[in-house]
């Protein structure tokens, strides 16, 4: 075994240690509820542009972009498109491949801002509710003919609408690249903690992946990541595409 592949078998194994390990596991929660009430993912930017993620989940979100180089990214959900823009500047270091964000109110100054950036170039956006037939239709015209195809669900949280977009854009994801369902973390916290959303537990991104994963055997949850990554919004929210 030479030291590269030596030094991976290391990181799989301390991986598998981290998922294990009761301790950092309550810690971790913890760090995500005191976080959460904080905005700690508001205070974060991208090249210029507001993100609100976690950087943990951005930092898997780089590693699979970089092993997957998808020729396309779909998206739900824009805010202020940091995301869209963090997810363009992988591709134009790799070198190929585009963004398409879909939000149901693209405000004019996120619009202003997103177009005027040097990596608007590889991102183009669609106006309209993710669950509308039509927008639906717009997607999967411009996924066609593009080998490899990722998957991200960051829009409305509830349930139902996470279902309806994992029914209509889960089929777009390619073999071997993934379908990531965020804010599957809702589950996991006390329940009204987003009170002034329509999202609690019980009806949030998670239970819709749960329900999904029941009627498929194509994709199954990367453990693997939440393991690694340990502060997520995404827990067991990254879904493989495995047949």
């Amino acid at each position: 075994m030479n030291e590269i592949e030596k030094f991976k078998l290391e990181c799989k194994e301390s991986i598998e240690l981290q998922g294990k390990n009761s301790s950092l596991q309550k810690a971790t929660t913890e760090f995500l509820k005191e976080s959460i009430d904080s905005r700690y993912s508001y205070n974060f930017t991208w090249m210029g542009r507001p993100i609100i993620q976690y950087p943990q989940d951005m930092v898997i979100m780089q590693e699979l972009i970089w092993d997957i180089k998808p020729d396309l990214i779909i998206e739900t959900g824009i805010a202020h498109g940091g995301s869209l823009i963090f997810y363009a500047s992988i591709l134009e270091l790799i070198g190929k491949g585009e963004v398409l964000g879909i939000d149901i109110d693209i405000r004019d100054h996120n619009r202003k801002e997103i177009e005027s950036h040097p990596m608007s170039k590889r991102i183009k956006m669609i106006q309209g509710s993710a669950v509308d037939q039509a927008i639906v239709d717009q997607v999967k015209q411009h996924a066609k003919g593009k080998q490899t195809v990722m998957v991200c669900l960051d829009s409305n949280h509830t349930h139902d609408h996470v279902a309806q977009e994992l029914a209509h854009y889960s089929g777009l994801t390619t073999v071997g690249s993934y379908c990531v369902v965020f804010d599957t973390v809702v589950e996991d916290l006390p329940k009204g903690k987003y009170n002034d959303r329509p999202w609690d537990v019980g009806s949030n991104p998670k239970t819709a992946v749960f329900e999904f994963l029941k009627t498929t055997s194509d994709f199954v949850i990367d453990k693997s990541i939440d393991n690694k990554i340990l502060i997520s919004v995404a827990p067991d929210g990254y879904l493989k595409r495995i047949k």
